[in-house]
């Protein structure tokens, strides 16, 4: 079921049947959510009138990524970019995408049609802390790229060709984090107050928490797009989003 190869010059595991790539994150341990030195980070971009408007409006509402907290996080795999509409119908042949330009775009999936993409995976989402370490992949600042404003050129049409995607590789190997809103298995809340010091999701009813998504902006209109780029950055699921799932590490004989 399982392959193991080499993909972008980085180790990499497929999943036979879909082919899709995942990249094994290590386990460790991190500090979750918009630092004080990235709120210093935002605030000199600010002051220095790097941003297109004034970023009082985001800082004001930094409180939902806020309190920072440690978070132990266990070994994952994780897919290298997220599903594509191909790859959905691998598993549902008759899925429809309204939203992505080719079968070879990543599949923007409709909040409506979301449980029944979810329910024929075999795979799960995974949980804010999963995904904002993987993004961050080691890193402490802003995005992985830095603190500084991205370019736009990085984010928009990454999927383009396999030259761009594996040029948005992070250190762990993950293609175009932050670019899609991608979902995960949290619940929505508006904080991290009570949240655990693990990688579980937090649950209850409600809509799911989204990550990412500057590049589903396209093309920039000069409003800050960039933000949604951020490790931290996180927001309430509405319309559509994409899937990056997580599945647990292979054992031996790569089953």
């Amino acid at each position: 079921m399982w392959s193991k190869e080499t993909v972008a010059g980085r180790p990499a595991w497929r999943h036979a049947p879909s082919g899709v790539v995942f990249r094994e994150v290590p386990g460790g341990t991190f500090r979750m959510g918009l630092s004080d030195e990235e709120l210093g980070a935002l605030r000199a971009i600010d002051e220095a009138d790097a941003a297109d408007d004034s970023l009082e409006y985001f800082l004001a509402d930094a409180t939902r990524m806020r309190p920072v907290r440690e978070v132990r996080v266990g070994p994952f795999l994780l897919a290298r970019h997220p599903l594509t509409v191909a790859q959905t119908r691998h598993w549902l042949p008759d899925y429809e995408d309204d939203f992505a330009e080719s079968d070879d775009t990543v599949a923007r999936v409709k909040d409506d049609d979301l449980d029944t993409v979810l329910e024929a995976l075999p795979f799960r989402l995974p949980s804010e802390a999963e995904w904002e370490y993987a993004a961050r992949a080691g890193t402490t600042t802003l995005t992985f790229r830095g603190d500084g404003v991205p370019d736009e050129d990085e984010i928009l049409d990454v999927f383009a060709d396999e030259k761009r995607v594996a040029a948005s590789e992070n250190a762990f190997g993950l293609a175009a984090m932050g670019c899609a809103n991608e979902v995960c298995a949290d619940v929505w809340t508006p904080h991290f107050e009570n949240a655990p010091s693990d990688a579980r999701p937090r649950t209850g009813d409600g809509p799911r928490a989204v990550r990412g998504g500057g590049g589903d902006l396209s093309p920039w209109q000069g409003c800050d797009e960039w933000l949604l780029l951020l490790s931290a950055f996180r927001s309430e699921l509405d319309m559509f989003t994409a899937i990056r799932p997580v599945a647990p590490l292979p054992v031996a004989g790569g089953r």
